[in-house]
């Protein structure tokens, strides 16, 4: 059986889709007739704090930063070939979302090292963008974090495992029809990370 993860006052963590935050304080809150027990945690990458239910933490994702040793290979694994993706960008979408959601570190390098490689072959459509962006950010945190650089250490060190490989050349014009598809889908993004921070 699996050892419950539990956290204390000032551990850093990984809160999926949110990035890395610490926890300032352990509090309970009266809601209705029951008190509940929550992490006050603080999301330093977007300055907010947000109360996460401790029984409900683990059906969240909240984990433990990794340690140096995994970041290094983190960084590694950027380094390596990017595995194919479907060209149905609905699918191959969904596939990076759900790794995008699950929190762990080795996904988010996935889908950075597949859209990054795919952005240098044509544009990516405005929400395989936003999605990159947002893994990119989340991993330089906790890189950051995991090995006690800066955010533009880490910038660096992301940036160089990623370039092991010649530029393509970007073909111009191949991406209008999924970018007609993505636009009449603008709203999946925000859609798909929504998400209450304090339940009843």
């Amino acid at each position: 059986m699996a050892k419950k993860i539990s956290f204390k006052v000032d551990d850093v963590l990984v809160y999926p889709g949110q990035g890395v935050g610490t926890i300032t304080e352990i509090s309970d809150i009266d809601v209705g007739d029951e008190v509940v027990t929550y992490y006050v945690v603080y999301l330093r990458e977007i300055d907010m704090t947000v109360l996460i239910p401790i029984d409900k933490a683990e059906e969240r994702g909240l984990r433990h930063i990794v340690s140096k040793k995994e970041a290094t290979q983190a960084l590694e694994f950027l380094s390596n070939e990017p595995t194919n993706m479907p060209s149905d960008w609905k699918l191959r979408y969904q596939m990076n979302m759900d790794l995008f959601k699950s929190g762990k570190i080795l996904d988010i390098c996935t889908v950075i090292r597949s859209l990054y490689h795919r952005g240098k072959m044509k544009d990516l459509p405005i929400q395989e963008k936003k999605l990159y962006e947002s893994s990119y950010k989340i991993l330089q945190d906790e890189i950051s974090a995991a090995l006690k650089i800066s955010l533009e250490e880490a910038e660096v060190a992301i940036h160089k495992a990623l370039e092991p490989f010649p530029q393509t050349e970007q073909k111009q014009g191949e991406h209008s029809d999924e970018q007609n598809d993505y636009d009449e889908f603008e709203d999946v993004f925000e859609d798909e990370l929504s998400d209450d921070d304090m339940d009843d």
